[in-house]
């Protein structure tokens, strides 16, 4: 089991779109394992994208409202009718949020053999494959933030100890 650090806010890989897979091989297969053992290796998580360990590739794996699975260059398309709850992130520890989101979600992408996959979710489900497909654009939830909300998560992001400091 290969469970590997969680990258944290102020890294740059955080804030870089990630790179499309263009090789299904063992490599990528390896990736997908160490990302799985990352996401299992202790509870309470939902999603890990390649960013979050480091490594620029659209690659995440999930585990949310009973489906667990992973997805490469994922492409959303998402419902029109709207959820605001509490989401939070590996990397950015012990912070959570009203953040909204698309209540259906259909991401479409790849399977760690190149094969075509699509994954269809509502709720918590949705949530995550947004959330994890923002990762891949360099995103990050505090980003979709608005008014006092916005104001009041970039106000406790300074205030954490992961925060970057100048001086």
């Amino acid at each position: 089991m290969t469970m590997r650090p969680i990258r944290i806010i102020g890294d740059p890989v955080l804030r870089t779109p990630a790179a499309p897979v263009t090789s299904f091989d063992a490599d990528l297969r390896a990736l997908v394992a160490d990302l799985m053992d990352t996401l299992l290796g202790a509870p309470g998580r939902a999603g890990v994208a390649a960013p979050q360990i480091g490594v620029s590739a659209q690659v995440f794996v999930y585990d949310a409202d009973g489906h667990r699975g992973h997805l490469i260059n994922p492409t959303l398309e998402l419902g029109d009718d709207r959820q605001d709850d509490d989401e939070g992130c590996l990397s950015i520890p012990g912070l959570y949020f009203p953040t909204p989101r698309a209540m259906r979600a259909t991401a479409r992408g790849m399977d760690q053999y190149g094969q075509p996959l699509t994954i269809t979710g509502t709720g918590f489900l949705a949530r995550a494959l947004q959330h994890e497909t923002d990762h891949l654009a360099g995103r990050l939830y505090v980003d979709t933030l608005r008014g006092e909300t916005r104001r009041r998560a970039l106000r406790e992001v300074r205030a954490g100890h992961y925060a970057p400091r100048s001086g």
